[in-house]
């Protein structure tokens, strides 16, 4: 088998290798939810996502998404999304970067609004897919739209290992150097098959290629299982990593506790 050298390609690989298989849980205990996708279901979301982004927000390829988000599975949906689509994908801070498109959860919509980008897409990240509280004026509603839209994506254009695909800080990396990113993570943190990931759901944080790699690229590469979690309450720790089976952690952002499960730590 060929080594793929996209981030879409990546994903692709991983899909077609067992399509039925749990790929992310995700956790929040701000409201007690807890939902599974394997991969088919991720892909569905990445599809129906991808063309919204070409369908309805009339991108082109090598555009820029700034993703003004909190460590989420939809997150990483909208990740794989860019890249499916070939646009570059720009996680950033609670302050957006100016990009063509920015999309941003309800506490960072009007920061949004005045980055100047020619769309604002707005995620609730509610649990069961609920639309937002309240939509501004000139944001597009991601929950309202996204149902009307194929989950079933077909590129006219698929994107070159050497187009952008990820901007990081000053950092804007190609498709290749993603993919290398993640294999090179992955091998240092000796990810598997077998593990499963636990990753933190915080607040925006400045990316780093490594907490991308953390929270999608790498356990792709490995074929490994994620967990977001969300709002955690620290004291159910032991008891929801050993329901799990978490293996190892990421904790970008969080303080742990000094004896926490035995699972090892990525960072």
């Amino acid at each position: 088998m060929s080594t793929p050298l996209t981030p879409d390609a990546l994903f692709r690989a991983a899909l077609e290798r067992d399509p039925a298989r749990p790929f992310v849980t995700a956790y929040d205990d701000a409201d007690g939810s807890r939902i599974e996708l394997s991969y088919a279901t991720f892909d569905n979301w990445v599809a129906k996502t991808a063309n919204l982004l070409v369908d309805e927000l009339c991108v082109d390829p090598g555009e820029r998404v700034a993703l003004a988000l909190p460590t989420h599975w939809q997150r990483s949906v909208w990740l794989q999304a860019c890249w499916s689509a070939g646009l570059v994908a720009v996680p950033c801070g609670p302050e957006p970067v100016t990009a063509d498109v920015i999309v941003a959860s309800p506490g960072t919509l009007d920061a949004a609004l005045e980055a100047g980008a020619r769309d604002v897409v707005g995620l609730s990240l509610h649990p069961l897919g609920a639309p937002l509280a309240e939509t501004p004026p000139g944001v597009l509603d991601y929950a309202v739209e996204v149902r009307a839209h194929g989950d079933r994506f077909v590129s006219m254009s698929a994107p070159g290992a050497d187009s952008p695909a990820l901007e990081v800080g000053d950092v804007v990396l190609s498709g290749e150097q993603v993919t290398a990113a993640a294999r090179d993570a992955a091998a240092r943190w000796r990810l598997t098959s077998a593990d499963r990931l636990c990753v933190f759901g915080t607040e925006p944080l400045v990316p780093t290629s490594d907490r991308v790699a953390a929270e999608l690229t790498g356990p792709l590469t490995a074929g490994a299982s994620v967990m977001y979690w969300s709002n955690p309450d620290m004291a159910r720790l032991n008891d929801l990593f050993r329901d799990e089976k978490i293996s190892m952690v990421s904790g970008f952002g969080v303080h742990l506790p000094d004896d926490p499960h035995p699972a090892r730590r990525l960072d």
